[in-house]
């Protein structure tokens, strides 16, 4: 058949030349707004769990440090220059400075502003204790004193409490807009790819009658991007508009993947995120308990208690922050949980025994923090509490043959019925985390299937025996 005139006309070219120029500068646009909105998104979830953890920080200093400090002056043990109080009170009117800056109006900068209120008014009560303290004042006055610091403390530990909280209200709010936009993205991709397919669809009808054979070629072609093959490529036919048209369709197929990866790796990163967040929501009922175990042993006169249990809660809250790095050896991670059973075997007793066996071999090794720890936790409150006379836990560790790390938590508590333990498993597998029990165990399996992929929770189990829970790491050069 002849081939039309117009075909060998430049109109043709530039017709071509537009069509394309239009479809990169789609792709642009699209492109442009996804990272700009990407950006943003993922500044303010980071300005947020930044305000989470500078608050919960806070929330320590203020509950722990200044009581520590202010009894240690008015029972005599340090005078009030060579006490830390005015560097803390400093420390803390630092830190709210920088919370209600970053702090947006609706997400809890009037709780910030109260909180400043209440430090003001905890300096004057600073500052009164310094002048009895000056002045030789009976001790039941600089007492009083000392009371009034520590209901403010606590108001002020409040007040911080219920900004963070806020704030993981606003960071859900986040999740749920980002999870929108990204929806809308996937909706505006698919059909940015179906006006791609129309043009190239389009184009074929147009240069039909020049070449046959390479407009067999790209209609394959548009059939396997329909189907949602985006790898397939078209080899240049040998004309210089097929060339072109052919070199621009290749370039789109690679752009619409590589925006689809980048939309799964960043969604990805802000499950870690909200994963991080929800660790923190676990934090307060742990403080609360600890914090009164403190207070009850120091009324009841236990001193090298409360020394004990103040060191190893120290250590369990400087290892379970490291730095805001997601990856400890295996010697910091067994040394947070021999902290956190130290607090758990002074607040229980003899109900509570324990064994570590780990090869010192492993000890240098990295590996995800927080994984055994929600283990413990988990055996101690659902397997061993439940038993009248209490029980044991036995956290394992051991090098495999081929560089992996097989890891352990056993319990000969109650265990688990068989319909209950079939239900945690299927749990396990959900999309999001059980809404009665069972978080721990979701989160620690969770966060193995995100960071590394094919590891898997395993949890065996015999009713009024006991619990196995484990987990294997890959080698370390598969890590």
């Amino acid at each position: 058949m002849k081939r039309p005139n117009f075909l060998l006309t430049r109109s043709i070219r530039d017709l071509l030349k537009l069509v394309f120029v239009v479809m990169i500068l789609c792709f642009v646009l699209t492109s442009a707004i996804h990272l700009t909105y990407s950006r943003r998104i993922t500044r303010e979830y980071g300005q947020q769990i930044e305000n989470v953890q500078r608050a919960n920080s806070l929330s320590q200093m203020v509950k722990e440090e200044i009581a520590r400090e202010s009894w240690y002056i008015v029972a005599g043990r340090t005078t009030f220059e060579d006490s830390r109080l005015s560097q803390i009170l400093y420390k803390i009117n630092s830190d709210l400075s920088t919370l209600y800056a970053n702090a947006s109006p609706t997400g809890g900068r009037e709780l910030v502003e109260a909180a400043m209120r209440a430090t003001k008014t905890l300096t004057l009560y600073v500052e009164r204790l310094q002048e009895q303290c000056g002045t030789g004042a009976p001790v039941s006055y600089q007492q009083m004193t000392l009371g009034e610091i520590n209901k403010v403390s606590d108001n002020i530990y409040d007040v911080l409490q219920e900004f963070t909280y806020a704030q993981m209200n606003d960071i859900a709010a986040v999740n749920a807009q980002m999870q929108r936009t990204t929806l809308r993205m996937m909706v505006v991709m698919v059909a940015l790819t179906l006006v791609v397919i129309s043009i190239a669809i389009a184009a074929y009808r147009i240069l039909k009658w020049a070449v046959e054979r390479p407009n067999i070629e790209l209609e394959a072609m548009a059939e396997r991007i329909l189907r949602g093959d985006l790898t397939t490529r078209v080899l240049p036919p040998g004309l210089q508009e097929l060339n072109k048209l052919s070199e621009s369709i290749n370039l789109m197929n690679e752009r619409i993947q590589a925006l689809l990866d980048r939309s799964l790796e960043e969604q990805k990163e802000l499950q870690k995120a909200e994963l991080r967040a929800l660790q923190a929501q676990i934090t307060p009922h742990f403080l609360y308990n600890t914090f009164d175990t403190i207070v009850w042993l120091a009324e009841s006169g236990y001193n090298e208690e409360v020394i004990k249990i103040t060191i190893a809660f120290s250590n369990y809250c400087r290892i379970g922050l490291s730095r805001g790095q997601d990856f400890i050896t295996v010697e910091q991670e067994l040394e947070h949980v021999r902290d956190y059973l130290v607090i758990q075997e002074i607040r229980y007793g003899d109900i509570l025994r324990y064994t570590i066996d780990v090869d010192q071999a492993m000890y240098p090794r990295k590996m995800l923090k927080l994984l055994l720890q929600p283990l413990v936790e988990n055996a101690l409150y659902h397997g061993i509490k439940s038993r009248r006379q209490g029980g044991e836990i036995t956290v394992r560790g051991r090098l495999l043959p081929d560089g992996g790390l097989r890891f352990e938590v056993r319990d000969n508590g109650m265990g688990i019925p068989p319909e209950k333990l079939e239900e945690i498993k299927a749990g396990l597998s959900a999309k999001s985390p059980p809404e009665s029990s069972g978080y721990g165990l979701y989160n620690v399996s969770r966060r193995l299937e995100l960071y590394y992929f094919n590891a898997r929770l395993e949890i065996s189990s015999r009713y009024n025996e006991g619990t196995t829970v484990a987990f294997t790491l890959p080698p370390k050069e598969e890590e």
